[in-house]
């Protein structure tokens, strides 16, 4: 056995806070029902794979009002679910790359990341995103998706590590199940990355050296 030598983050709901219900709502407001939208097409997961681009993304979506809503609006709408990145949420990243590798993986897309890559270099001027990672693996640019375990065996071979060596944090449960399957620890983001989360790391980290 190897002892915890990674921790994996999801990004929303993990790092930066996140609020999906606010994009259902704004979709509405455009006369949109997101949930039968993403049951009846795969558009969503598309788009999170990189199999489609940002025009097709929205051409997709136009198609559904006959082209009656513009880019701007999709967008608006798209990114309202992304919210703020409290300071102290990078402090911890740096903390446990003081004795951990730590990767990020997101489901995500260009429109989610180009706003909020935005967002963090108004916000933070004086920090590197893609620094504060050994690397950085987003779905639309691997053409994986969580919970798939190809993308979390993805991740593994790239980066050269076995499952038990490995933490993965996320909010979604079912990204957590798919981890698990392939042996990869897992820890459920009930709330965003905090002193408790480290605490959890550091219990598991505990566990597994004490069996070594």
């Amino acid at each position: 056995m190897k002892k915890i030598s990674t921790i994996i983050l999801d990004l929303g709901g993990v790092i930066l806070n996140l609020d999906q219900e606010l994009t259902f709502k704004n979709f509405a407001k455009l006369g949109f029902d997101l949930d039968k939208m993403n049951n009846d097409s795969t558009l969503f997961s598309d788009f999170e794979k990189g199999l489609i681009n940002e025009t097709e993304f929205r051409s997709g979506i136009k198609k559904l009002k006959n082209g009656s809503v513009s880019d701007e609006n999709i967008d608006e709408a798209w990114n309202s679910m992304l919210l703020d990145l409290p300071k102290e949420r990078i402090n911890l990243i740096k903390l446990l790359r003081l004795n951990y590798e730590v990767y990020l993986l997101s489901n995500t897309n260009t429109i989610h990341i180009n706003c909020f890559k935005n967002y963090f270099d108004e916000n933070f001027e004086d920090e590197s995103w893609e620094t504060l990672f050994d690397k950085i693996f987003y779905s639309h640019e691997i053409g994986l998706r969580k919970p798939d375990t190809d993308i979390y065996e993805f991740v593994l071979n790239d980066i050269g590590k076995t499952p038990k060596e490995c933490i993965f944090i996320d909010d979604n449960q079912s990204n957590l199940y798919g981890a698990e399957s392939i042996g990869i620890r897992t820890i459920w983001a009930k709330k965003p990355l905090s002193d408790k989360t480290m605490n959890e790391i550091k219990m598991i980290s505990d566990a597994v050296a004490s069996r070594l």
